[in-house]
């Protein structure tokens, strides 16, 4: 990789704090880092672009990765196992049989490298994960060159990972230690739902928190029947519970949300609560609406997530952006909330201000890292090109990605992938199917 690469796009999309569209502009890369911002005139004044690598991107558009604040990478090899079933049915009934039959650490690797190439072939240079053996996760996101949030998932029952909530937190806590190796990949700690983890680990897993500044990324709010069971079993409501305990604060990364009164939507906004909405998989599952322009008006953080590609069926951002900008329209009454720009945001320095990475990603801004994305506007579909803003969100298929890098590694070229065999996690993707399909 050369020490310095200038990227020479039509269009940058920088989603800095003013959204800046930038014509005539090139950007300068070097090593992993956005290093300048410059004017095409001024290119061959700049004696030290002499060496550097020169990528000519004629109609595209560049902009930030993607961040999917949200999903169960390995799940990708459930995909279709079951489908057109309420949450709880999905769970109990196959779901966590199928886990329990099939996940090991293979399971994991192979989930994961599938779910990656994915998403970059989609655009997203970064996810936060919720799923069994973090450790092996974040493993092979280091190897692959995928940015990434490894959660160190907590729960009350026995699984394949760990056998009670101690064993899970003293795992956590390794695996924390663990990834101060890996540059790529940070850690939170994820306890799945309210409803699976009990109030001792989750005061634990505050103090945590608090001592090691680590996010806390978990379900909460997910369905009507969730917090009507709560609140029947304890007479309190998930989230009311969780701000006694200690975890409603700014590390907390709450998930999907559908369920909020006007009282809470102002202590997530006092608190500094982050939202992760996931549109797509909450309206395959029926899991109900989460009330993003009522959030966004209010101040609060919202981010984008797929969920598991089991419950969606894919992990495409772009997909997600524009089912979030028409259900915020539809459930709202309102054609101008999440207008194409917010939802930009959400899937970019919103996610990475929820993951606590936005410092380091989320826009292009010089001093970040170079985890960037092009974007073909040379298709029929795209054309023609009043808004570039408005097509990226309302038109854009997510096949249009041309070129990824993550860290200012190469990762997608003219749309394909430079280290990545895609013909052999097909195969893998088919010699697990066979096993999970025939029980």
């Amino acid at each position: 990789m050369n020490d310095l690469t200038l990227l020479k796009p039509d269009l940058i999309l920088t989603v800095n704090e003013d959204f800046d569209l930038l014509e005539n502009h090139a950007l300068l890369v070097e090593r992993e880092r956005i290093h300048r911002i410059l004017p095409n005139e001024t290119l061959d004044s700049l004696p030290q672009l002499a060496g550097a690598e020169i990528v000519e991107l004629p109609g595209k558009l560049l902009m930030p990765g993607l961040v999917n604040a949200h999903t169960h990478a390995a799940m990708s090899l459930l995909r279709g196992l079951a489908d057109d079933l309420p949450l709880m049915q999905w769970l109990e009934g196959h779901i966590w049989p199928a886990e329990a039959r099939h996940v090991d650490r293979d399971f994991i690797e192979d989930g994961v490298r599938l779910a990656i190439a994915e998403m970059l072939r989609s655009g997203t240079t970064c996810f936060n994960d919720m799923y069994f053996f973090p450790d092996t996760m974040a493993q092979v996101c280091q190897q692959m060159g995928m940015r990434s949030v490894a959660g160190l998932i907590v729960l009350d029952f026995p699984t394949v990972w760990a056998q009670n909530a101690d064993e899970y937190l003293s795992k956590a806590l390794a695996v924390h230690d663990e990834l101060k190796e890996y540059p790529l990949v940070s850690a939170a700690f994820a306890p799945h739902a309210p409803y699976t983890v009990s109030d001792a680990p989750l005061e634990q897993i505050a103090i945590y928190s608090s001592e090691l500044d680590l996010p806390v990324h978990m379900h909460v709010h997910e369905t009507r029947f969730e917090v009507d069971e709560a609140v029947k079993q304890t007479g309190e409501r998930p989230l009311e519970r969780l701000d006694r305990l200690g975890l409603v604060n700014p590390n907390l990364i709450a998930v999907h949300m559908t369920e909020l009164e006007e009282m809470e939507i102002e202590r997530l906004a006092e608190t500094g609560v982050k939202v992760v909405h996931c549109p797509e998989s909450n309206l395959k599952l029926a899991s109900g609406f989460c009330p993003v322009n009522k959030l966004q008006r209010a101040g609060v953080t919202v981010a984008l997530g797929t969920d598991g590609a089991a419950s969606n069926n894919d992990l495409d951002l772009f997909g997600e952006m524009r089912s979030a900008a028409l259900l915020a329209k539809g459930v709202s009454g309102d054609a101008s909330a999440c207008k194409a720009e917010q939802a930009i945001r959400m899937a970019t320095i919103d996610g990475a201000r929820a993951l606590g990475l936005d410092r380091q990603i989320g826009s292009i801004e010089e001093g970040k890292q170079a985890d960037l994305i092009a974007i073909d506007f040379a298709h029929l579909d795209s054309q023609p090109l009043y808004n570039p803003v408005s097509q990226l969100v309302y038109a854009l298929n997510s096949r249009q990605v041309s070129d990824v890098w993550v860290a200012g590694r190469r990762q997608l070229t003219a749309g394909h992938f430079t280290d990545i065999d895609p013909e052999r996690l097909i195969h893998q993707a088919r010699q697990w199917q066979q096993r999970i399909g025939n029980p």
